[in-house]
């Protein structure tokens, strides 16, 4: 019997100028298609133009396409930049301009930073997880130090190309089981 396959958004978590996160999320994209085990694709959150949670009444044509957009998925890869020791603002704002559409399904999370971005990833296992959204453990980490030339071009070291494997077996796993509790 034939089965669909799974669908994997692959959320650039900045809106920033001269942000690296479409660099990431492409390289991410890349060995994702390669597998050949699920439809993989970028959304950026930029594109929706989200206002801030509370500022209006949620009923704007960008409030209303992120959720449609969300609600399309069945599971998620996070492209995570570190500022301040958390995530951005923006990606929280997009985060909390969902509820149900997130729910149910698996996520995984791929950081980067002055410390490979685990603090940011940190904080967002916890929102994560009270959108009850199940985040996986393999968990790779990109240092602005060593993957990233003056700070702005995208030269990942060969090493993380296991760790993205890895992660996005849990995550195409997890949101095939999970997708069995929303149908």
């Amino acid at each position: 019997m034939a089965t669909e396959k799974l669908n994997i958004g692959i959320i650039l978590g900045s809106t920033r100028q001269g942000r690296v996160s479409p660099q990431v999320g492409a390289w991410v994209k890349e060995i994702a298609e390669q597998r050949g085990d699920a439809n993989y694709e970028i959304v950026d959150i930029a594109d929706y133009s989200l206002p801030f949670l509370g500022t209006t009444d949620g009923q704007e044509q960008g409030v209303a396409k992120w959720n449609e957009k969300l609600d399309s998925l069945d599971g998620f890869v996070f492209i995570v930049q570190e500022y301040n020791h958390s995530i951005t603002g923006a990606l929280k704002n997009a985060l909390d301009s969902a509820r149900d559409a997130w729910n149910n399904k698996a996520a995984g999370i791929v950081s980067y930073g002055s410390t490979g971005g685990a603090r940011a990833a940190e904080h967002l296992r916890g929102i994560l997880g009270e959108l009850l959204i199940a985040d996986v453990r393999d968990h790779p980490t990109l240092s602005l130090f060593t993957d990233f030339e003056n700070g702005t071009v995208f030269k990942p070291a060969d090493l993380h190309l296991t760790n993205v494997n890895a992660m996005l077996d849990q995550v195409h796993a997890w949101s095939g089981a999970l997708k069995t509790l929303r149908q």
